[in-house]
């Protein structure tokens, strides 16, 4: 398990009371009963949960990618304060490609096939050269300053000059060439593919997707979401499809990159070992309610709803062979139909009189950790 980051940061993104509806045909799907998560800025933030629980629509209402059917009807998505519910569509979208990057499950669903990755991150900086043109002179401004540090050849220096003053020139008058803006685009990306331990970032640079193996590619998806210097990164089962070695080595990148970029992350997974290897905190989630809250060493020490007891008591442990695992009885409830009360108490062999009865509320039994059960009050 992982200690706390050395450098976590005001909060970031901070989800009040969201409440979603999905209208069908067969009726409303209540999704989110009341989801509360907050995330701070250098933390890792696991969203565990079975499928079906609501982990991946919670993480589309927070980038604002939800289907047509979909309905929110109560909360707020607040990202440094502000509502991100309350955006008009074209602030929206210019939140998702500045502060809030998505790296999905399956990247080559989502890699354009027929564009080289280099063109696909670079169309990140071209889609809106404002919002991205200091970023990208102060980083070609910092690479000529190294540069001029390393040599002493004259020719060099006087070109390195050259630039540097057309750069600042381009700085103040707001105005930067075409073909600059080009060669920065291109330079920016390269340190990006460079950043995720891509091998040969020049060569990976001119590649297209399916020239790329699982790991690469997820790499390449995760390059283009920091090309954006996001404040918020989501991850949704970004190794599901990946063997042992490679899901080892994107998890370990998340970690560097965490401190690195000092974004808030959230890992949507229903791998808990994953959990315990990456996450500074934990929020388990059932039937579109966040059950319980705190930090990985406390969910593994000292879980209190029962749901992440018997989520923690289905997984494997070595040593322990021929014994048969644990399992939780009955299956996620129909969110058009959902059970009364606690959505858990059919499944809960704890459960009592009032569990049917009232929605627990949200307590904290001890500082630091959260918990909706009327065992432990309310």
């Amino acid at each position: 398990m992982l200690e706390q980051p050395k450098q976590v940061g005001k909060t970031a993104l901070e989800v009040k009371n969201l409440k979603l509806v999905f209208r069908t045909y067969a009726g409303l799907v209540k999704a989110l009963d009341g989801v509360d998560l907050t995330v701070r800025r250098g933390e890792i933030l696991g969203l565990v949960g079975e499928s079906g629980s609501g982990k991946s629509v919670t993480a589309l209402a927070i980038a604002g990618l939800l289907p047509e059917n979909a309905q929110i009807i109560e909360g707020e998505v607040l990202l440094d304060g502000d509502n991100l519910l309350g955006k008009e569509k074209k602030a929206l979208r210019i939140a998702r490609l500045t502060d809030i990057a998505f790296v999905f499950q399956d990247p080559m669903t989502y890699l354009n096939p027929v564009f080289t990755i280099g063109r696909q991150i670079t169309e990140i900086f071209d889609g809106d050269p404002k919002l991205f043109q200091d970023e990208l002179i102060k980083s070609r401004l910092d690479e000529i300053k190294a540069l001029q540090h390393k040599t002493a050849e004259t020719a060099i220096l006087a070109e390195l000059s050259r630039e540097e003053q057309r750069l600042q020139e381009a700085k103040r008058s707001g105005k930067l060439s075409r073909k600059e803006g080009k060669r920065l685009s291109r330079s920016r990306a390269l340190q990006y593919l460079s950043l995720v331990k891509l091998p040969d970032p020049e060569r990976v640079f001119k590649m297209y997707p399916f020239e790329l193996s699982g790991g690469m590619r997820q790499r390449a998806m995760i390059a283009m979401a920091l090309a954006r210097s996001p404040r918020v990164l989501l991850a949704d089962e970004i190794t599901t499809a990946l063997d042992v070695t490679v899901q080892a080595q994107i998890l370990e990148l998340l970690k560097e990159l965490r401190n690195n970029i000092h974004a808030a992350v959230i890992i949507i997974t229903h791998d808990l070992g994953i959990v315990a290897q990456t996450c500074d905190m934990v929020a388990v989630m059932y039937a579109g309610n966040i059950v319980e809250t705190a930090t990985v060493e406390e969910i593994f020490r000292n879980p209190l709803h029962p749901y992440t007891k018997g989520l923690l008591a289905a997984v494997p442990r070595i040593g322990k062979t021929g014994e048969s695992l644990e399992s939780i009885s009955g299956s996620v409830p129909d969110l058009i139909y959902p059970p009364s009360g606690c959505r858990f108490h059919p499944r809960c062999p704890m459960a009592f009189e009032r569990c049917p009865q009232v929605k627990p509320p949200l307590v904290e039994p001890k500082t630091g950790h959260k918990v909706e059960c009327l065992l432990y009050g309310g």
